[in-house]
């Protein structure tokens, strides 16, 4: 059985999260942030995207975070 990565893995390359977190995607929508679908997601992570788009890494990954545990809730 194939685990899970590390969803605050600073060198999680985006398209692995989203293929994990499909919900992760869902902070970058709302930004309207171009990371999910780009072609360059499988070489970008969560920081690269932050200082592109030049926001507060922390809150970032906060926000990101707070929607995983919230779908997991749902689930159980």
């Amino acid at each position: 059985m194939r685990r899970r990565p590390d969803s605050n893995d600073p060198d999680l390359p985006l398209a692995d999260l989203f293929a994990a977190w499909p919900e992760a995607a869902q902070p970058f929508l709302d930004r309207r942030m171009l990371c999910p679908g780009c072609p360059i997601a499988p070489f970008h992570t969560v920081v690269d995207s932050c200082r592109e788009y030049d926001l507060d890494e922390d809150s970032f990954r906060s926000e990101i975070a707070g929607g995983l545990r919230s779908e997991r809730q749902k689930r159980a």
